[in-house]
């Protein structure tokens, strides 16, 4: 059935989700996180995408919280904040891993596991992440994840922006699911971005490439199938390259 006019959009305060519920309603679950959405969600309208992105004031970054998703404006060097909306405590620092450790992380800053670095039975969650080491574990990178040869990687990832490095290479059985890549190296693997997948002249992609837009500045090679501007349920054709 069509949404009625009286129906009000809900957006879920932890994952964002959005929903119709009547409209008068004062509290609710989210159909997709199970989260109950409160009087305060429901009244307060979401902000438009556009407001969402303007950039933040000289000296201030952007962050979002990991609990409830609101946008925090802070000090560029800042290193932790107290959401203004759940008042739940943020890490924003930086870390760089040289030896063994064994715990995990959630940070909206760097994480870099240098070569002699080595990471196991973690989750962490990061802003972006630098692997020349190795990693033992879950890793979500909210922006990007730069993955050089020394790296040896043992879990799963999720990463914003995939980078392999001039010169380096990578190689993963699993489909790699990302926001979107950049291939100076060697990737083997089979690449699925919902963004762009750009190729430098120094890539070597061996492996299906399925993207929104895809970048191959000349002198690349590619050895694999492509899918190029997909929408859903498009069903297009492979392209053999």
């Amino acid at each position: 059935m069509p949404p009625s006019q009286q129906d009000q959009v809900v957006v879920c305060p932890k994952c964002g989700h959005q929903q119709r519920e009547p409209r008068g309603v004062i509290s609710t679950i989210c159909k997709k996180c199970r989260q109950h959405i409160g009087t305060d969600e429901i009244r307060k309208p979401a902000r438009k995408r556009s407001e969402r992105l303007a950039e933040p004031l000289p000296g201030l970054k952007r962050v979002t919280c990991f609990d409830c998703g609101t946008e925090l404006e802070v000090s560029s060097s800042a290193e932790s904040t107290i959401c203004k909306r759940c008042s739940r405590y943020q890490d924003l620092k930086d870390y760089r891993i040289t030896s063994a450790v064994s715990k995990n992380f959630k940070t909206r800053g760097a994480f870099v596991v240098e070569p002699k670095g080595y990471v196991f039975n973690t989750e962490a969650i990061v802003g972006e992440a630098v692997l020349k080491g190795r990693f033992l574990g879950r890793l979500v990178t909210e922006r990007s994840l730069t993955i050089y040869s020394t790296a040896e990687i043992k879990g799963s990832f999720k990463a914003g922006r995939l980078v392999i490095p001039e010169t380096n290479h990578f190689h993963w059985v699993e489909p790699l699911d990302v926001g979107s890549a950049e291939i100076g190296g060697e990737l083997v693997a089979n690449l699925r971005a919902t963004g762009t997948v750009v190729l430098k002249s120094s890539a070597r992609m061996f492996g299906d490439v399925d993207t929104q837009h895809l970048v191959v500045e000349a002198g690349a090679v590619i050895v694999g199938n492509l899918r190029v501007g997909r929408t859903s349920g498009s069903g297009l054709p492979n392209n053999p390259c």
